[in-house]
């Protein structure tokens, strides 16, 4: 109930006026239906078409009076034309009613999409590591769907519950005896089936599970394509893709037996409404024929309502568990969100970058990801200088990840501080911080366009000149041997290219961007050993011109840096010139040093 409200005060916070106006459509549409099709008899008796005995019961001395004024011979035309405009004029707000009713779902679903993607672009980096990207993905498609279905049920049930209402007061007006009989059976019908509403929402938490398996399933399989094809697992991984559909199928089937079972007992229990109706009709209250027969007519159309309200409660409550989800997501990026990086008012272009004078200080810096009980880095203390080339090496799971992501603030140390010259890197200096910064990690990522517009991501204004320029630096000439150069579409992730050429334009991209720090992640791992060589070159012309940090474990490859840091187990084992600690056999320098030329004979 109180995630209900919490929808319904969503709803309401975003299309409010809208919905105000659709539910006063909803309100006239249902007078309108039910004095167009409930008083056409009664009309008719009172220009004597028809003689029902209705006008002793149905206070009608005002359609009486205003026939008066018309020739006998012209009521019926009179009378029918009313009917039509009354239709017409129903028919029409209908219409518009329904276009309302569209865009209040449009609105309200396309709102949560928007503001769910936001809050998640700006969340801290630490929420991606927490979460699988596939949860993301099955929140924006498949709950959100769900969330659609349910408003669209909602503005439904509405309308129903209005109906309901006005044609109760039309019924009541007839005969307060038996409206009240109805009622009391509709009450206690509603209560009787008030558990299948409960079952519902436990089917729809179930629903959410699976749902979110599936996702989890797809993503993780197609992505592992190659590795499930070269390692023969197809059957494995279908065995049990096949238990998951069958487990969805059964959930689906289980909601849809509890609604059936619903509609079932609203059918009986109509049948059995109607014979104690038309008995009590004729034997307790002395109704005449035609009056029981208006009023069995009322409520022929009536009773379906209950039975619609009953089943749209169950289907709300099947997608409450959606809504849930969706509004648990934003409030896990509404706790995490980098507050900086929400002031829309400021174009990342117009961010000025940092330039630094002096370089990076890491300060007894330590850190521990959320829901650790162990450091992943301890007490931290060393100094990057500006305009020098740094390299961080150490074993696999020695922190260098980590401490990269606290050099670029995409996580924030739990103790201790990082200065930029003699500024501390706080939460308000990070967009600044980050333009002065172009990354490439081990695992380069490129979109599914192409190269050209790969490229033109970090600098929209590029020249020709300016792209070419920056893929040969990164010994990306092949892209001129392609077909269409620089407008090749690369797939997929970029997988119409080998790794080493992947590497190369994302490579590329960051020297377009010409950072003031350059940060390496492993980004020379799959070159060949001639592009690699150039890569080098080409860095070592850039020393003293920009400051860059590299992460590497072929050390061969950082003869030329400026420094060496040498992290195990979370610490600064060493640091100090590549010449000076490769010297030292029995340091942890000397050691990876050693195991990587035994390994490489």
């Amino acid at each position: 109930m109180i995630e209900l409200r919490t929808y319904l005060k969503k709803l309401y916070s975003i299309t409010g006026p809208k919905l105000i106006v659709s539910i006063l459509f909803m309100v006239i549409i249902s007078i309108l239906e039910g004095f167009g099709i409930y008083m056409l008899v009664p009309m008719l008796s009172a220009i004597n078409v028809l003689d029902s005995g209705i006008n002793d019961s149905v206070p009608l001395e005002w359609v009486t009076g205003l026939l008066g004024f018309v020739p006998q011979q012209s009521q019926l035309l009179l009378v029918l034309f009313i009917f039509v405009v009354i239709l017409t004029v129903q028919a029409l707000m209908q219409r518009n009613q329904n276009i309302l009713s569209s865009q209040i779902q449009q609105n309200f679903i396309h709102t949560l999409r928007y503001e769910t993607y936001r809050l998640l672009i700006h969340s801290k980096w630490e929420l991606f590591l927490t979460k699988k990207k596939s949860d993301f993905n099955h929140i924006l498609t498949s709950e959100l769907a769900r969330v659609s279905q349910g408003t669209n049920v909602l503005i439904q049930l509405t309308a129903s519950v209005i109906f309901t209402v006005i044609q109760i007061g039309f019924a009541f007006w007839l005969s307060a005896e038996l409206t009240l009989m109805v009622l009391g059976f509709g009450v206690i019908l509603f209560m009787v089936l008030r558990p299948f509403i409960r079952k519902a929402k436990a089917l729809g938490d179930h629903t959410s599970d699976l749902s979110q398996q599936y996702m989890s399933e797809i993503v993780e399989h197609f992505n592992g394509m190659k590795d499930i094809k070269s390692n023969n697992l197809e059957q494995q991984h279908e065995t049990g893709f096949k238990a998951l559909c069958k487990r969805m199928e059964h959930n689906m089937v289980s909601y849809i037996r509890l609604n059936s079972t619903t509609q079932l007992i609203y059918r009986i229990a109509a049948a059995v409404i109607i014979a104690l109706f038309v008995y009590a009709s004729l034997n307790l209250f002395s109704y005449r024929a035609e009056h029981l027969l208006l009023m069995i007519v009322i409520f022929s159309r009536l009773w379906p309502r209950f039975s619609m309200i009953q089943t749209s409660l169950e289907y709300i409550g099947s997608l409450i568990p959606a809504f849930r989800s969706l509004l648990q997501l934003q409030q896990e990026c509404e706790q995490a969100l980098e507050i900086s990086s929400l002031n829309t008012s400021i174009s990342s272009t117009d961010i000025k970058p940092i330039a630094l004078k002096s370089g990076i200080r890491c300060m007894d810096v330590s850190y521990r990801y959320p829901g650790q009980t162990q450091d992943a880095l301890h007490h931290v203390n060393t100094f990057i200088p500006v305009n020098g080339m740094t390299a961080i090496v150490g074993r696999s799971g020695a922190g260098k990840s980590t401490f990269i992501d606290l050099l670029m603030g995409l996580i924030q140390p739990t103790k201790g501080t990082i200065h930029l010259d003699e500024a501390p890197l706080e939460e308000s200096r990070l967009q600044a911080w980050r333009q002065s910064i172009s990354y490439v990690s081990q695992e380069p990522f490129l979109f599914h366009t192409s190269i050209r517009d790969n490229l033109l991501l970090v600098k929209r204004d590029a020249t020709e000149e300016e792209l070419w320029e920056a893929l040969r630096f990164a010994s990306a000439d092949f892209v001129a041997d392609l077909p269409q150069g620089l407008d090749t579409i690369i797939g997929d992730r970029g997988v119409r290219l080998s790794g080493g050429e992947r590497q190369r334009i994302v490579l590329a991209r960051a020297i377009l961007r010409k950072p003031a720090i350059l940060i390496l992640d492993e980004a020379t791992s799959a070159l060949d050993g001639e592009n690699e060589l150039t890569i080098q070159e080409a860095l070592k012309a850039l020393q003293g011109r920009m400051t860059i940090v590299v992460i590497a474990h072929r050390l061969s490859t950082i003869q030329g840096a400026d420094q060496v840091i040498v992290l195990e187990g979370g610490k600064v084992m060493q640091q100090g010139a590549y010449e000076g600690l490769s010297t030292d056999a029995e340091g942890a320098f000397g050691q990876l040093l050693s195991y990587q030329t035994r390994a490489s004979l």
